[in-house]
């Protein structure tokens, strides 16, 4: 067996549509899918990021299994390095708090931040992981 990547990752937030605004403003992904109280998904690149109520994936749908979780999660996006002080600026001028920032040993960076759910966020450069 070899997993090639990670096709999608989910976050579970409490109001689908404010978490779908700060997505679309902030990250500028645009929904690939939506139903209404239950889930909005985004696609990132090449992965899907998924926006659960994690109220409505207690509930059985069809062959899907029930998942979800509560409290806060975590994703990182991929940024270059070159995105950086952008990032940062873009954050700053739409008034979202950056919590820290750090430059890792091996030279990544990364800029953590929250939803408006709690979920921790960051941009990091793919040095982070070299």
């Amino acid at each position: 067996m070899n997993i090639n990547r990670i096709l999608e990752t989910c976050l579970y937030v409490n109001d689908l549509h404010v978490a779908e605004q700060f997505y679309k403003k902030i990250l500028g992904v645009e929904p690939f899918s939506r139903v209404e109280h239950r889930h909005v998904f985004f696609r990132c690149g090449p992965s899907m990021l998924l926006l659960f109520n994690p109220l409505e994936t207690a509930k059985a749908v069809g062959d899907v299994p029930t998942h979800g979780a509560h409290g806060p999660g975590h994703i990182a996006f991929a940024i270059s390095p070159d995105q950086v002080a952008d990032c940062r600026e873009h954050l700053r001028k739409n008034g979202v708090l950056i919590e820290t920032e750090i430059t890792w040993p091996s030279g990544g960076q990364s800029i953590y931040f929250r939803d408006p759910a709690g979920n921790s966020l960051e941009f990091a450069t793919t040095q982070v992981w070299e």
